[in-house]
């Protein structure tokens, strides 16, 4: 028996609710995924694989959320400095990430552990870059002929 977890809590499911059909015709669109129908050397791999998943979800358990939170943080971070770098800038999807980045170090004061100072210092060095970069798109805007350089950056 799988479960299904969601924000009001863990739910059973049982397979026979989960059915998959592709269409008109009624036909299953998933394969029988009980095992039966696989070959010895696919069920060795499902089962290599299920234990590997269960591996890396003990070892997610076993670390401390804010760890965990952190190191989803610097994605934030990280996908923010990689779309305020291209060429030319995509402004609105690094302020996704950066409103990503200060949601949640704002919301979570004092529950981010060792990580949390590090955590703010990246969210206000990437909003100093997102005000920078978007300064000097708008001077190149009002001053055609000029060239952006690193140092305005």
């Amino acid at each position: 028996m799988s479960s299904l977890w969601t924000p009001g809590g863990e739910h059973p499911v049982e397979p026979e609710e989960v059915s998959g059909t592709d269409g008109a015709d009624g036909t299953a669109s998933n394969p029988d995924m009980s095992g039966e129908a696989l070959s010895p050397e696919e069920r060795q791999q499902a089962e290599d694989m299920a234990r590997e998943m269960a591996e890396v979800q003990e070892q997610i358990a076993s670390a401390p959320a804010a760890v965990v939170v952190a190191n989803h943080l610097m994605g934030f971070y990280e996908l923010a400095a990689i779309h305020l770098s291209q060429q030319p800038p995509n402004m609105s999807e690094a302020s996704v990430a950066i409103d990503a980045l200060g949601a949640v170090v704002e919301k979570l004061p004092g529950r981010l552990g060792e990580a949390e100072a590090t955590m703010r210092d990246a969210l206000h060095q990437i909003r100093l870059a997102y005000v920078s970069v978007e300064k000097a798109l708008r001077d190149a805007a009002e001053n055609p002929g000029s060239e952006v350089t690193d140092e305005e950056e």
